[in-house]
């Protein structure tokens, strides 16, 4: 997956005798500035980084390669130099989100509770190229988390395989990672539980969440805003998810529509957020809104 910002990859350098001055989008202002303090030779106090507007990062400006290749390039002329890069170049040359392979099983009770999970996750990791120092004990935490969702599951067992892309493939942050597939392979199996038990979707996560009161707190929001239980017209449904990650509880429901031909078309869907004290409510509404696109 390419992040494929609104605004491609661009950065602009004035390289000088004394001095580097580089006007960008960072998502990690010191890495800008320490890739054109390695590429220059000059010492850090000597590189001035202007940050701009991102024109989009969600995970791609954690990245510095062009900053980087700017720099090279405003080194061989003696004015300021601004690379953009093409459309084409911004995605084959993106950092892109990680393919996962997840195995999921469970045991259910005559009641159709849960006594054993398992989830093994297989996928690169980026915290062993991104920030080395917290890849411990052989284990990505970014690549698990949410690997259980917020549920209660007895006899858990959830495992990592890491399995890095061939060279030339880089992968890195894409609006969060872990919790994005994760959330996505518990929740449809969670659905799968439910049936299998033949309850209620959301009732079912609702027995789940026992210890996580904030979590069904939204779960039983979102429900209500939907009016989940209510009948809708023929080729219509509703689909519902549980999410913690980031120290933030969501829960979302869907109303989808199914065409004649098949196709399917999401008419709406309801959020409701638990993220704890709110500064700005405009940021958080434009965080939902972007992350439900």
């Amino acid at each position: 997956l390419a992040h494929a910002t609104m605004e491609p990859m661009n950065c602009t350098v004035h390289v000088r005798a004394d001095g580097c001055e580089v006007w960008c989008g960072s998502q990690v202002l010191s890495r800008a500035r320490a890739t054109a303090a390695e590429v220059t030779g000059l010492p850090l106090d000597k590189v001035v980084v202007h940050n701009q507007f991102l024109g989009g990062g969600f995970g791609r400006r954690l990245e510095v390669d062009y900053v980087t290749q700017a720099v090279r390039i405003a080194r061989q002329v003696d004015s300021p130099v601004k690379v953009i890069w093409t459309r084409e170049e911004d995605i084959q040359h993106d950092i892109y989100r990680p393919i996962y392979l997840d195995r999921l099983s469970a045991g259910l009770d005559a009641a159709g509770q849960p006594v054993s999970f398992q989830h093994r996750v297989v996928g690169s990791s980026i915290v062993a190229r991104w920030v080395p120092e917290y890849f411990k004990n052989d284990l990505d935490f970014d690549a698990v988390d949410g690997a259980a969702g917020p549920y209660d599951f007895a006899n858990l067992l959830v495992d990592w395989v890491r399995a890095d892309p061939p060279a030339g493939l880089t992968t890195g942050w894409w609006r969060g990672v872990g919790v994005t597939h994760n959330a996505f392979v518990v929740e449809g199996f969670v659905d799968e539980l439910a049936a299998a038990a033949g309850k209620d979707p959301v009732d079912y996560r609702r027995g789940l969440l026992g210890q996580a009161p904030r979590a069904k707190a939204v779960l039983d929001l979102a429900a209500a805003k939907a009016g989940w239980g209510q009948p809708l017209p023929a080729g219509k449904g509703r689909g519902v998810a549980v999410i913690f990650g980031f120290d933030t509880y969501v829960a979302q429901v869907a109303e989808v529509a199914v065409a004649e031909d098949g196709s399917v078309r999401v008419e709406r869907v309801i959020c409701a957020v638990d993220c704890g004290t709110v500064v700005n409510p405009d940021t958080v509404t434009a965080q939902m809104q972007g992350g439900i696109m």
